[in-house]
């Protein structure tokens, strides 16, 4: 009865109104006693009376005001607490203006006594405020057992670590209880907060080890990626699962809902040290000009046209074929940067009418050119499509460049270019070479970038495993051996730009990609990270090596080796290779191959062209087989 009485959803405003009266009236009787020692002098009894019935008027008036009645007492607040505050102070000076008032015009007779006065303060909001915690309390209590709430412990003991635990706390569907904070500076460890102990950085293994931690909440806004990734895996290692407080930015309306704090993804795993990049040098080169972006609309054309818009070019514009993307690329960019000169054009690398228009329309400075097909068993089965794209267009965009003197050519190859054993890989690669040899044919410097993998793309295994996961899908892997570099979206555009703008014509930029990373290891993680179970929600099925795909993946062919930059993430590879002349004339011959369906023709020109191409898994291995 007690329990409905309290919490009952539907107990009318009036209802506190009420009891808050009560204890108004009860308030002012005990600062009485309180101020008499529990001994009130008669002469006082008639007027204690008198004044507690104009204090709970004065109160009635000023709680009527405030509204310090209309809130959910179980869900009461800071805010809460500190408007029924303000209504007893109000009160409390109503009576002290009363009081100066009468002792001015009745000859020094104060009608309550300024000790009584500032008892009743004191009682008066101790006692609101209390019952309402108490409430808020019992209620969190009953609906929410302690014994039921699982721990949590709050890896970072600063301003966002405290909001944290607020956010928990005040969360009334939570079924979490703060265990303790974690924090990796001694100044702060043994120290507590709102009554929860704070422990070192190292100790964090031993607490997930002896107790059961159902989330890590990591609330660093600011942690180097080693030390992030370390401690998601040792929450791994305990099952623990691992969440993320959003930036400040992000908060709605400045404050952070428990709602709002999210599951860490494997990016944040594989994330590295941030690149620094020379913005200087990148803004000198690229201020002023006309940059033209091809394959703009895909995952690494649209995001270097983000950056390049930051850099206050003359004039943008982005190539793309994928109208709806592009699409969406011109929403998103007309919004965030209204004052850049972009211009979005649909049209394909391919056609050379329409691309020497362009040429002819802007008068590029610079060409980004990234545009290409980049699925290994696409292209495998399709070799015709892939010269078309990869050497047919890269070539079109290329000798365009030349004609209308580009200052510069920067080409977005890929490691699939090292070493070639599929259609994919050939293309680029003899796009490699194609674009050096034009080099030496005119004022155009010709750059070349070459990176791996790139973690949430179009098509990458990443985005695969989160599909199949949010499906229920087995996670499907070709092999248990194969290893892959990985790399953000970001930072391999920054480190695109930066080679373009220290780029001095021929060279082919490689990019540090980190350590080469298990696809198995990587899903287990996937798994754990989305909370579930290997062979028990999920299973992981391995489909055989595809056609023409690797074990693993290099960064220089056998006919290079590579030297330092002054930009630590990035090297030259040094390339002895040489196009001579009938190997130009052996492109030629493969462009018009492509468009007469012969298949075996055109891969046997590739290996021609390109002869470190040994295909691997593939129908053309005869080929090898044949030349050998």
């Amino acid at each position: 009865m007690f329990y409905n009485i309290l919490f009952n959803k539907q107990k009318p405003k009036w209802f506190i109104f009420v009891f808050d009266l009560f204890i108004s009236f009860f308030s002012i009787l005990l600062a009485f006693q309180l101020r008499f020692n529990f001994d009130v002098p008669e002469r006082f009894h008639n007027n204690m009376l008198y004044v507690s019935a104009i204090a709970v008027a004065v109160r009635a008036i000023i709680f009527l005001l405030t509204k310090s009645f209309a809130g959910i007492i179980r869900y009461t607040g800071t805010k809460d607490s500190l408007r029924v505050m303000l209504s007893v102070f109000l009160g409390s000076l109503v009576f002290s203006v009363v009081n100066l008032v009468s002792y001015i015009w009745f000859d020094g007779v104060h009608i309550i006594p300024f000790s009584i006065i500032i008892i009743d303060f004191i009682t008066c909001s101790f006692v609101l405020v209390l019952y309402r915690v108490v409430v808020k309390i019992t209620y969190l209590e009953m609906n929410n057992p302690s014994s039921q709430k699982q721990d949590v412990v709050i890896f970072g003991a600063g301003e966002a670590g405290v909001i944290a635990k607020r956010s928990i706390d005040r969360d009334a569907g939570s079924k979490y209880r703060v265990l303790g904070f974690v924090d990796d500076d001694p100044k702060k460890v043994g120290k507590k907060i709102e009554d929860v102990k704070i422990y070192a950085g190292h100790d964090l293994n031993e607490i997930l080890k002896t107790h059961r931690i159902a989330h890590l909440i990591l609330s660093v806004q600011k942690i180097m990626p080693d030390r992030k990734r370390e401690i998601i895996e040792s929450c791994l290692k305990y099952n623990t699962k691992v969440l993320n407080v959003p930036p400040v930015t992000n908060w709605i309306n400045g404050e952070l809902s428990f709602k709002q704090i999210k599951k860490i993804n494997i990016d944040d795993l594989l994330e590295r040290e941030p690149i620094k990049l020379d913005e200087i040098k990148v803004r000198q080169d690229i201020s002023g000009k006309v940059v033209l972006v091809t394959g703009a609309a895909g995952s690494i054309g649209s995001e270097i046209a983000r950056q390049l818009a930051g850099f206050k070019s003359e004039k943008l514009i982005l190539l793309d074929q994928a109208e709806s993307h592009l699409f969406y690329l011109e929403l998103e960019l007309s919004q965030k940067y209204p004052d850049c000169d972009i211009a979005f054009l649909v049209g394909d690398i391919r056609n050379a009418s329409k691309m020497k228009e362009l040429y002819d329309k802007y008068h590029p400075s610079y060409v980004y050119h990234v545009a290409a097909y980049k699925h290994v068993p696409l292209m495998e089965r399709n070799p015709d499509q892939a010269v078309q794209t990869n050497i047919m267009g890269t070539k079109i965009m290329a000798d365009l460049a030349v004609q209308y003197q580009v200052q510069k050519f920067v080409m977005v190859s890929t490691d699939k270019a090292v070493n070639p054993t599929n259609v994919m890989g050939a293309t680029k690669r003899i796009a490699e070479m194609y674009v050096r040899y034009l080099n030496a044919s005119g004022p155009t410097l010709f750059i070349t970038t070459r990176f791996g993998n790139v973690l949430g793309s179009n098509g990458s295994v990443i985005t695969l495993f989160k599909k199949q996961i949010e499906k229920g899908e087995p996670l499907t892997i070709t092999h248990p051996e194969v290893t892959r570099y990985f790399m953000t979206i970001p930072e391999a555009c920054q480190l695109v730009l930066e080679a373009g703008a220290m780029g001095k014509g021929g060279e082919i930029f490689l990019f540090d990609m980190g350590v080469s990373v298990k696809i198995v290891d990587l899903a287990k993680k996937m798994i754990k990270l989305s909370g579930l179970t290997l062979g028990k929600d999920i299973q992981i099925v391995f489909t055989g090596l595809r056609p023409g795909e690797k074990l693993y993946e290099e960064l220089l062919c056998m006919t290079e080796n590579a030297a330092p930059t002054y930009h630590p993430r990035i090297m030259i590879a040094k390339d002895n290779a040489v196009i001579a002349e009938e190997t130009k004339t052996d492109i030629e011959n493969l462009m018009a191959l492509a468009f007469e369906n012969s298949t075996m023709e055109i891969v046997r020109t590739l290996k021609k062209i390109a002869p470190e191409f040994i295909s691997q898994n593939s129908i053309y291995e005869q080929l090898d087989n044949h030349q050998s």
